[in-house]
């Protein structure tokens, strides 16, 4: 068997392997959508229908008509709050780690690792405690502070490997050319951090918008559930689980993540230092 022939086979092969995991990736989100368009009596038929036979929109009148969008709003708000405070603070700490020299800088990064490894479960307790006594328990600011403390690690330890992918010549080169130091990097270093801002922040909006422990344990009235919380009332012990009921709830939970995704993946995808220097 010659070169081209084993080439053809392997990229045939992987792309066998490339179709199988898209397909079993998107089937349960398939097969969510497709339980939430049929009735409840064929959500809970013994023989399972890949197909819906029936469409029907009730199940998404009865999720709406069970206080989503008041856990909505309250889900958006705490995730943009907690999101945007984070990379804020998360930026400059990156730009800190990568571009200055001070003392104890390998301490605070082996800092940042250290409070990775704690599960965040471990700290339930005093949190709880910490809010009550600021009295912060049931209020979208208390929540968010705590977001905010759970995705901050993760987003300095990001953006500062995008930080320091970008050459710090670029900015010496705009400081060359009469630019202060400042000027050089946010006229220059900052617009080529924007892919690097957007990936970072699509991963701390999915950790903070589908936490569901924190939220369970602050926010106890029902009126301030946020979405995942609000999302197991559909899952009673005392009587049958509605599951069309549940897989159109479902559905309404992941629509807002899947609109930030689409509406950010452009900038995501883009090149780092795409266009910063010339030939």
């Amino acid at each position: 068997m010659n070169a081209q022939p084993r080439s053809r086979l392997a990229r045939v092969s992987l792309n066998v392997v490339a179709v199988v995991v898209i397909v079993f990736s998107v089937f349960p989100v398939y097969w969510m959508v497709s339980t939430a368009l049929q009735p409840a009596s064929a959500a809970r038929a013994t023989e399972p229908s890949f197909f819906p036979v029936e469409v029907t929109l009730r199940n998404f009148a009865s999720a709406f008509s069970a206080g989503f969008l008041n856990s909505l709003w309250l889900s958006v708000t705490i995730t943009v709050l907690s999101v945007a405070t984070a990379l804020v603070f998360a930026f400059f700490a990156s730009v800190a780690l990568s571009r200055f020299r001070f003392r104890s800088r390998k301490s605070f990064i082996v800092a940042i690792l250290v409070i990775q490894m704690i599960p965040a479960e471990a700290m339930i307790i005093s949190t709880f405690r910490v809010l009550d006594s600021w009295a912060l328990l049931n209020s979208i600011l208390g929540l968010s502070a705590v977001y905010i403390a759970l995705v901050l690690p993760f987003t300095i330890w990001t953006l500062r490997s995008f930080v320091g992918g970008i050459p710090a010549e670029l900015e010496e080169a705009a400081m060359i050319d009469g630019c202060s130091r400042t000027g050089a990097f946010w006229r220059i270093t900052f617009p080529l951090l924007a892919p690097g801002l957007v990936a970072t922040a699509i991963f701390a909006f999915i950790q903070a918008w589908n936490e569901f422990v924190f939220a369970l344990v602050i926010m106890t009235r029902p009126e301030m559930e946020t979405l995942p919380i609000w999302l197991r009332a559909f899952v009673q012990a005392t009587k049958a689980t509605d599951w069309a009921v549940v897989m159109a709830a479902s559905t309404l939970v992941a629509i807002p993540v899947i609109i930030f995704f689409l509406i950010v993946q452009g900038r995501m995808t883009s090149g780092v230092v795409s266009g910063a220097v010339k030939g």
